[in-house]
């Protein structure tokens, strides 16, 4: 349980003592007194899932992104609430708030830049702060600290009270996925990687990292849905960097996995992907939406594979989908709103574009490419519209 069912279910606890205790006092309950059985408790409203992209800040020592953090810290340690910020109104208010973390954690100050990126653990507080419930932690930088890397960051994650699922400290975590209630729904979240940049995986614990497999991704979906999950969210880094459009791989692999079912109900909900860098579509297959790449959520100036600086890398989405409950227990929940808002890293800030064009700030030009791209599978017949 994220620290904000914690602390909804404390005062839902509250409440209701103070409420039992004034029918104790005041009037007789319904089976005592042989009146009519109590109403059935209202239908479920469903709920709605938010989830962004990579969260990658540069962690060379002298990097602008934590060179801010630090600043924004007061000196002393790092904070990136600030940076977050501007994501917050949409993350706050989603009953589900999933994100991506690229990078580990080092600890005491033994944070570096490519090719071993270790990021400070500071980064967990502030995804807690703005509202982040769960993250996917399979990456190809899972194991640039080894397992040691995998520890610090679950750890830190634990500590401030988000979920993770895609790497393992044992056998038994990387069986489970990562659970979280959402009114009336369980809802179960998955994550896996195309690789680990080279490290192999450590000698005794193929579980430590998740690999992207076809069949074992279904048989983990269909565990998830076998231990009550109603809806399976399944993280996948994937996909060509630097490129716009889904590759082969990724429309394959799409088309497989959501045409996946168990007695006619399909075995994953939805699909969200990432390491591409930059924005890519939406598509709905098979009944079933897949976000082919997310974007970088927090990224520093990023260069491409030609070895330009490339705008497009401080570029996202956040999607948000909102699930109704079936007719019928046992049926699938249904997406009845997919949306899409379009964010920049710009200045050591995320920026929700929407909200900043609305202001003033003349950022149309950005956000008009990002909807370009999202929309260029086709997602808006399929009922797919930019949120705000």
């Amino acid at each position: 349980m994220t620290p904000h069912a914690h602390r909804a279910a404390a005062a839902l606890t509250a409440a209701l003592l103070t409420a039992g205790a004034a029918c104790q006092a005041h009037d007789p309950s319904p089976r005592q007194a042989g009146g009519p059985t109590p109403a059935p408790a209202p239908t479920t409203r469903g709920f709605t899932l938010v989830a962004s992209g990579d969260v990658l800040p540069p962690a060379a020592a002298n990097a602008p992104v934590l060179e801010q953090a630090k600043a924004d810290a007061g000196g002393g340690g790092y904070d990136f609430r600030p940076m977050l910020a501007g994501a917050e109104p949409v993350v706050s208010r989603a009953d589900v708030a999933i994100c991506h973390l690229e990078t580990v954690f080092g600890e005491g100050g033994d944070y570096a830049g490519y090719p071993a990126v270790l990021s400070p653990p500071q980064v967990a507080l502030s995804l807690a702060a703005i509202g982040y419930d769960g993250c996917s932690t399979a990456s190809n930088h899972s194991l640039d600290l080894g397992t040691a890397g995998i520890h610090s960051t679950l750890n830190a994650l634990d500590q401030a009270g988000v979920q993770h699922t895609g790497s393992a400290r044992l056998a038994a975590e990387a069986a489970a996925p990562a659970m979280f209630r959402a009114d009336g729904a369980q809802v179960a979240h998955l994550a896996y990687t195309h690789d680990t940049d080279g490290h192999p995986l450590p000698e005794g614990e193929p579980w430590a990292v998740s690999l992207i497999d076809r069949n074992r991704i279904v048989a983990d979906a269909r565990a998830a849905r076998a231990e009550g999950a109603d809806v399976v969210v399944v993280s996948l880094r994937w996909g060509t960097e630097w490129q716009d459009e889904p590759d082969a791989e990724q429309l394959r692999l799409s088309r497989e996995l959501t045409a996946s079912q168990t007695k006619g109900r399909p075995d994953i909900d939805l699909i969200l992907g990432t390491r591409a860098h930059v924005p890519q579509p939406y598509e709905k297959v098979n009944g079933t939406w897949v976000v082919y790449g997310l974007g970088d959520q927090i990224a520093g100036e990023m260069v491409n594979r030609e070895g330009f600086r490339d705008p497009r890398g401080q570029e996202s989405t956040i999607g948000r989908f909102t699930f109704a409950p079936p007719a019928r227990k046992g049926e699938r929940w249904q997406v009845t709103k997919a949306e899409f808002i379009p964010q920049r890293f710009d200045l050591g800030r995320v920026v929700d574009l929407n909200a900043a064009i609305a202001q003033g700030a003349d950022m149309a030009p950005v956000r008009d490419r990002i909807r370009d791209v999202v929309l260029r599978r086709g997602a808006a017949k399929d009922g797919l519209v930019m949120g705000s």
